[in-house]
């Protein structure tokens, strides 16, 4: 008997069902594009035995994920927004600074030091901009997103004041 056929008498755990499943569908779905409806959806939960109740309470547990991580995605841009235009800041008045030095005719001298220093915050500013792990981390996006939902908040509340006042 091989591995395989062992295999196929014994039980699996959830993990391992989750994960046949997964490849499963990928190979049917052997179009990347191709979509599966709602009913098709409801179909398969019917045939492995899951109420739609839950297959529902899924669906929207699986919204509030992809919704999440496309608010990480934006704080993710906007952080590395905000490192590029620190670059390009340190970049340029950086140049400017070791011009002037160059041209004071006693070479490069402290010009070097103002550099090494700044280059050294913008280093680290790096760092943190593209770790995408940990508590910093954490705390960073919530503090984030809690101004950012204030932001909208607030832009709702405007926008239906103006509307009310155009009206």
């Amino acid at each position: 008997m091989t591995v395989f056929d062992t295999k196929v008498t014994n039980s699996y755990s959830q993990e391992d069902v989750q994960q046949i499943l997964h490849l499963a569908i990928a190979r049917h779905a052997d179009d990347k594009n191709k979509e599966f409806s709602y009913a098709q959806l409801l179909e398969i939960a019917a045939e492995l035995e899951i109420s739609s109740e839950s297959l529902r309470l899924a669906e929207r547990e699986w919204s509030e994920q992809q919704g999440e991580i496309q608010q990480r995605q934006a704080f993710n841009a906007y952080r590395q927004g905000r490192f590029k235009k620190r670059v390009g800041n340190y970049v340029i008045i950086n140049s400017v600074l070791v011009l002037v030095d160059l041209l004071s005719g006693s070479g490069l001298s402290w010009s070097l030091y103002i550099l090494l220093f700044w280059g050294l915050g913008v280093g680290l500013d790096g760092w943190n901009t593209y770790q995408t792990k940990g508590e910093d981390y954490e705390m960073a996006f919530q503090k984030w997103y809690r101004k950012h939902q204030v932001k909208q908040f607030f832009n709702k509340v405007v926008n239906r004041w103006l509307k009310a006042w155009q009206a």
